[in-house]
C-alpha cells in the first residue's frame, strides 16, 4: 500500500483504485461497449494509474462478454484485469469458472447477494447458513483453479452486521483474497459507511474494497469514508457511468484524493479523454448525470429488477416524478420481452419473437429499445 504524510507528518495509507466501467457494460440498461471501446478505455485507465480494470461478466459457458474480456487482456494484460463471476449455485459456478479459465482470466470477483431480499430473489433462500455455504464452495473452487478471488456483498450496505460479518469472516477463512462491499442500493451516509466498513476491517486478515452507487450523490464521499475506516480499495467508473444513479466517478475521486490527501500517484491529464471515450462508447452523449431524476436512474434490462423493484430502490421513481423504464439493446431475453408485452403479449410466440427481435437488433446496429418499442416490434412480427 502506498504511503503519504498527513498535515501532522504521520504516515497515511493511500487506496488502490479499481474501475468497473467495462463491467457495467454487462449491468447498466442499454449500455454495451464493444471490443474497440474496451481496448481504448482499459489502456487509458492504466495510463492514468488505475490498479485494476474490471471487465465483463461470466455466468456460464459462451459468455457474451468474451470479446470485451479478451480485448482488455490484449490491451493491458490479464494481470491488470478482473472479471465478475455470477454465483447462483455450485454447478453454475463450476461452469462459469471454467469459462473464465478459457478466457485467460486471472482474477475473479464473485457477485453474491448478501441481503435477505436479494438472497431470496437470486439464491431462492434467505438463510445465512446457505449464503455462507454457497460462498465458501465458490471461493474454494476458484482458489483450486488458481484464481485471485474477490468476493462481494451484493446489497451489502443494507445487510445487517449480524449477517454480514459472519459471511465476510467465512469468505476469508475459505481463502478469498479481498472482499468488496457493494452499496448496490444507495442508502448510507458517510458516517454510517465508516461504521459498516470498520466492522469488516476488524476481521482478521481482511482486505476490503468499497463499491458505491451515486443515487443520493454521496458515492465519492462514501468511498473516502470507507477508506478512512480502513478500506484498501475504492471502485469507480469513468464519468460515474452505472445503473441506479451511477457509481463513484473516477475523475472526482482522483481529484479529491489529490486535493484532500495530496495524492500525486495518478496522471490526471488522461481523464477528459477517458471520459469522452467512455461516454461515446456507452451512447450517453457528452455527459452522465447522476441522481434520481435522470432517464436512466430507474431504467432496467434485467427482469428481476422490473418485477421486484423494491429490492433495488430505497425510494420509488414516482416519489421524484420519474418513471420506471426498460432500456435494452441486444441483451434480450424471453422473460424481459414477456414483461414488456404483459397483457398485450397474448397470442405472441414469445420465444420466436425474442429470437426475431434479437436478429433485427443486430442487423440495425443495436438501437436502444424501451417498452413501447418492443410492443411496436411485436406488431411488426405478427404481421409477417
Amino acid at each position: 500500500m502506498a504511503v503519504s504524510e498527513n498535515g501532522d507528518g504521520l504516515p497515511k495509507r493511500l487506496p488502490h483504485i479499481s474501475d468497473a466501467t467495462l463491467r457495467d457494460s454487462a449491468h447498466m440498461a442499454g449500455v454495451e461497449f464493444g471490443a474497440r471501446d474496451a481496448a481504448v478505455i482499459a489502456d487509458l485507465l492504466v495510463k492514468t494509474g488505475v490498479d485494476l480494470v474490471e471487465v465483463g461478466m461470466v455466468s456460464g459457458p459462451s459468455s457474451k462478454d468474451a470479446d470485451l474480456v479478451l480485448a482488455t487482456h490484449e490491451a493491458v494484460g490479464a494481470e491488470r484485469s478482473l472479471t465478475l463471476v455470477v454465483v447462483r449455485d455450485r454447478q453454475q459456478v463450476e461452469k462459469a469458472l471454467d469459462e473464465a479459465l478459457r478466457l485467460g482470466v486471472k482474477s475473479v470477483m464473485f457477485s453474491i447477494p448478501t441481503s435477505q431480499e436479494h438472497a431470496q430473489l437470486k439464491l431462492a433462500s434467505p438463510s445465512t447458513k446457505y449464503l455462507i455455504n454457497v460462498a465458501r464452495a465458490a471461493i474454494e473452487s476458484a482458489k483450486e483453479r488458481g484464481f485471485h478471488v474477490t468476493f462481494s456483498g451484493e446489497d451489502g450496505a443494507r445487510t445487517p452486521r449480524e449477517r454480514l460479518v459472519p459471511y465476510v469472516t467465512a469468505g476469508f477463512e475459505a481463502g478469498a483474497d479481498r472482499f468488496r462491499l457493494a452499496e448496490t442500493v444507495a442508502c448510507l451516509s458517510p458516517w454510517q459507511m465508516e461504521e459498516k466498513i470498520a466492522d469488516l476491517t476488524a476481521i482478521d486478515g481482511s482486505e476490503i474494497e468499497i463499491h458505491s452507487h451515486n443515487m443520493l450523490g454521496m458515492a465519492v464521499a462514501n468511498s473516502l469514508a470507507a477508506h478512512r475506516a480502513g478500506a484498501d480499495w475504492i471502485s469507480t467508473t469513468v464519468a460515474g457511468i452505472g445503473e441506479r444513479g451511477g457509481n463513484a466517478p473516477l475523475a472526482e475521486l482522483l481529484t479529491s484524493l489529490r486535493v484532500i490527501h495530496g495524492d500525486t500517484r495518478f496522471d490526471l491529464t488522461h481523464l477528459t479523454e477517458l471520459s469522452e471515450a467512455a461516454l461515446r462508447g456507452a451512447g450517453l452523449g457528452e455527459a452522465f448525470q447522476s441522481g434520481p431524476t435522470t432517464p436512466h436512474a430507474f431504467a432496467y434490462e434485467l427482469p428481476g429488477q422490473l418485477t421486484s423493484p423494491e429490492a433495488y430502490e430505497t425510494l420509488p421513481a414516482e416519489l421524484v416524478g420519474n418513471t420506471r423504464e426498460l432500456r435494452v439493446r441486444s441483451r434480450l431475453t424471453t422473460a424481459l420481452v414477456k414483461w414488456a408485452l404483459a397483457e398485450e403479449g397474448a397470442g405472441v410466440d414469445i420465444e420466436a419473437f425474442t429470437a426475431w427481435l434479437t436478429r433485427r437488433q443486430e442487423q440495425e446496429g443495436r438501437p436502444l429499445l424501451d417498452r413501447d418499442a418492443i410492443r411496436k416490434s411485436a406488431i411488426d412480427f405478427q404481421s409477417l
